[in-house]
Order: structure tokens, then sequence, then C-alpha cells
């Protein structure tokens, strides 16, 4: 048997070793058949194999995200929609304009990205602002973690909330002095909104936003993903199977990618996806769940109350009473499904942990899948080691550190900032971890990930010099390696994706300049050159 490609460079890191050397890669059909030397890689050359030759450019396992919302993604980095995070509440509302000219007369204007504590003055918006811009129009707009929205006069009218609605549990209308609402929406109730706004929005259109967002990720070199669960409503997790599903009877479901819709008590809907896509472009590996919030909206439950809390006792709260997450995760273990679950608080990773302890010691370890935690912001120390010795994964986005400057500092003081994002810890301790944005709320920019995680500084501003807890920096070997078997075990897919293995999928994205070795300033200036999924060349520049 020959080679359909042989791809050859100066530079090969598979993700097995530490280092890029000089080698090749022998593709057949969709499998990788083998990896080493060039001069071994000849016995794979046929009169009709292609080689490509990639000179000292550094070729690399597909990059894989870990942890992303992929309608959302699509639809904001679409025509359809906006993601900006803007300079202050005004900035904001005049950025709207163009995409408000550019949708149908009467239709929704949405975005996402604005984040107040980043705004001059950082001071949250209202209503009134929006009112003055478009007082017949409903504006719907998500901050940049997707726990809050803003919304204007029209936008509360055609969603039926009055003075006199009531959140659902677990949400809030802010109300200004006078009681009244200033069109500031938190959590669950934000987030059970969305079905009915992007309602309007064509099976048609959401499908060429789904390929224009492939097409980004390509171009980033991520050749999977994994699409989490948004939101614990029912009926709102907006895992999209039916558009996957669709695209890939059409051909153009351009990467792999990994279904986690939310655990419930009635787990059919997992069970008939899993037994719907069987194939190596789309699957279903399990469950995600929501244990709490956000720290900077004082929503992440904690241990003990905010360094700067606003009332007594405040340390944030569950979003799944403990009860019923255990009563969740138990009969998931049971079924032999892996369960992720958005932990970011100390007391809810605590908490997770103890559940997945319990299930480990009824139903003994997953035969498939991964069990993962993800976020995983701050820690009670000794939980970290609890990680490993448990095997649940931690699904971290790097980008995040840096996403709200002094922030850590404010919510959780000096002494509790430590334990954050500690991935140099992780990978002493021997935790498994995988690297992901959870876009839209970061960029699906694959040099920044590698970036903030090598440097723990900020994408943009490069700032703190010298890095934000920089003794828990990693290598670049390591972070690469975490963006791609590391996600890869989080899928529940490392046998078969992750590295550059004879027997794996050909899988492979190739850099301008070798990673491994350049300067920490020129990270973020790396090119992708192409991309290869399932051994077709789905990018190239």
């Amino acid at each position: 048997m020959f080679a359909d490609t042989i791809i050859e460079t100066e530079a090969l890191f598979t993700g097995v070793g530490a280092d890029a050397v000089p080698g090749a890669v022998a593709v057949a059909g969709d499998r990788i058949v083998f990896a080493g030397s060039k001069a071994d890689a000849e016995g794979w050359r046929g009169p009709e194999t292609i080689v490509k030759d990639y000179g000292d450019a550094l070729v690399i396992p597909g990059f894989h995200d870990s942890h992303l919302h992929f309608f959302h993604s699509a639809l904001y980095s679409s025509p359809l929609a906006m993601n900006y995070l803007g300079s202050s509440e005004a900035d904001y509302v005049a950025r709207l304009a163009p995409l408000a000219a550019s949708r149908p007369e009467g239709s929704w204007v949405l975005a996402q990205g604005w984040r107040e504590y980043r705004w001059n003055p950082a001071a949250m918006p209202s209503r009134r602002s929006l009112d003055e811009a478009y007082p017949d129009r409903p504006v719907a707009l998500y901050s940049g973690d997707a726990h809050t929205l803003w919304v204007n006069s029209a936008a509360l009218d055609a969603l039926g909330i009055d003075e006199t609605t009531e959140p659902p549990a677990g949400g809030a209308y802010d109300r200004d002095e006078r009681g009244e609402l200033t069109g500031i929406i938190r959590e669950s109730a934000a987030m059970e909104l969305m079905g009915r706004i992007v309602s309007s929005f064509t099976d048609d259109e959401m499908q060429d936003a789904y390929c224009g967002f492939m097409d980004r990720l390509l171009e980033n070199g991520i050749t999977s993903v994994c699409d989490m669960s948004l939101m614990a409503s029912p009926g709102l997790d907006f895992v999209r199977d039916d558009i996957y599903e669709s695209l890939e009877r059409q051909g153009r479901l351009a990467v792999r990618v990994h279904m986690f819709p939310t655990l419930t008590e009635d787990m059919s809907r997992l069970e008939t996806m899993q037994q719907r896509f069987t194939g190596p472009r789309l699957q279903a590996p399990g469950f995600k769940q929501f244990f709490d919030g956000v720290s900077s909206q004082h929503t992440a439950y904690l241990e003990k109350p905010y360094a700067n809390a606003r009332f007594e006792g405040d340390r944030g709260r569950p979003t799944v009473e403990p009860s019923t997450m255990r009563r969740l995760v138990l009969a998931a273990a049971e079924a032999g499904h892996a369960v992720r679950v958005h932990t970011i608080g100390d007391e809810a990773i605590h908490c997770a942990l103890d559940i997945f302890d319990e299930a480990r010691q009824r139903y003994g370890p997953l035969e498939h899948g991964q069990n993962c935690l993800e976020h995983l912001e701050n820690f009670q120390p000794d939980d970290i080691a609890r990680l490993a010795e448990l095997d649940v994964l931690a699904a971290v986005q790097p980008p995040h550190i840096t996403l709200d400057p002094g922030g850590p500092e404010r919510d959780l003081g000096l002494e509790r900032i430590r334990w954050m994002w500690p991935f140099a810890t992780f990978l002493e301790q021997g935790v498994k971890m995988g690297f992901g944005t959870d876009s839209p709320v970061v960029d699906v920019n694959s040099m920044d990930v590698l970036y903030t995680a090598v440097t723990r500084q900020d994408p943009r501003t490069h700032e703190p010099l010298g890095g934000w807890l920089p003794a828990e920096r990693i290598t670049m070997a390591e972070a690469i390696r975490a963006y791609t078997l590391g996600s890869a075990q989080a899928a529940g897919r490392a046998h078969e994706l992750g590295t550059i293995e004879a027997g794996k999928f050909a899988d492979i994205a190739v850099l301008d300049r070798n990673l491994l070795t350049v300067p920490e300033d020129e990270i973020q200036g790396a090119r992708v050159l192409a991309t290869y999924v399932g051994g077709a060349c789905r990018f190239e520049v």
C-alpha cells in the first residue's frame, strides 16, 4: 500500500515527544499510516503519491477546542449579529448602527461582548440609552460571559416582561431606585430568553453561519471542537444536531464536532444522538451540566464569602442544588455516560468532585468518554490532586486568565488567587488538561490560546509584564499538547485524535514557524499555512 499524501518538514511535533524534529507523515485515506523519518517515509511513496514539502514549517496535530458554543459562535461571527466589547455604554450603542441598518426593518438587533468593568466609566448600562437610539425596535445585547442581558423597552415589550413579571429561579430583573426595570436581566432569566430572541433567524441563515464559522476554525488550525450546552433550561442547550446532520448530509461539515447536550432526568436525547451519530465526523460523547455562575457577578459558588462581599454571606450559590446534581450525575454514571460540569468557584469544584468520587466508587471508572470539570477558576488546594485521583479532566480556557484585570484580586483577595488557573500545578500533579476558548466568550484564535498559556499575559495588552501568577506558566510543548491530545481526551477520543501517530485520523495543522523555538513575542504572529482534516486539505494559504 502506498500513501496518498506525504507531508515533509524540518519541524515535526507529533505530540508524543517534547521536541519538533525533521520528519514526515504518510497519509492513506483519512488515516496516518506512518510518522517518522523522511528516509523511512520513502517506503510509502508510490507513483501517485502527492508529496508536500513544508520546509521548516511546524507540523503538529490539529488543534481541538475542548469547550465552545457553536450556535452562538457562528451567529456572532456572521452578518446576522455582532460581537463587540466596546469602551463605554455610548460607544456600544453607536456601534450597533451598521448592524441595525443591515437587518430587516423591525427585526431584532442582537449582539454580545460588552463587559461593563472594562468600560470607562465602569458602570452597568440601562435601557434608556438604547431607547433613545431604538425606540421601536427590539435590541438584545448579551454580556461577554453570556450571563447578563441588556435590552431596551421594545425588547421588554416583545418578550412580555413588565414591572409585575417574576423572574425564574436563579434569575433576576434589575430595578433602579424607583423600582423600575433597568433593562438588565441576569443569569437564568437572561438565558431562557435566548431561544425567543434568535427564533427569527432561518435554518438557511444559520447553516451559512455555521459554515462561515468552520472556515474560521480551519484558518486557525482547529480540526475538532466540543460543542457544549449553553444553558441548563430544557430545550435551550443550543446544541443543534439538526444543523450538523444537514451539513454532514450536504458534505459541508468541515470539522469534527462532539456534542454535549444538557444532562436532565430524561437521558434519551443523548442516547438517541449516540445511536444516530456514529461516524468519525459527528458524535455525542456525553452530557453537560452547570453548577454555578461567574465570579465577576458573584454567582460563582465559593466556600467562603467574596473578598468584596455585597451582603453578609455573599459567596454565590449553586445553580443546581447539590442533591439534584448528585442524582443526575449518579444516574448518568450508572448508565455509563460521561458528564462535564461547569464549575468556576472552589465550592462548586469541591462538591462536583465529591459527586464524581461517589460515582466512581459505586460504578467504577468510565469505560467510554471522559468526566470533566469546565473552567475551574479557583481551588481549595487539596482538590487539585483529587482531579488526577478521580480521573477528572480540567477543561480550561487560557485567555480567561486575563479577561478581567484586577478582578480576581478584587473578588477573591490575594490569599485565594494563588490557586487560580493552576496549569503548571495540574501537570505536576498528573491532572489531564484540555484547552478551549468558550467561544464566543473568547475568540477562536489559536495563537492567543497558546500565547496566554505560555506567558500568562493578555493577548491584546500583553500585560502584566512577566505574567499573572508566573509560576503557573507552562512550556509551548505542554500547551500544544493540552490543545490537541488533552482536548481529544475531553471528547473521549484520544485513541484516534490528538497526536500524529500511525492509525489515528490525519488531522494536521501546519504553522509558518516553529513555536517551540521562537521568542514569546512572535507567537501571535504565527500563521496557519494549511489545515488537514482526515487527510484532506481543508484550508491552505
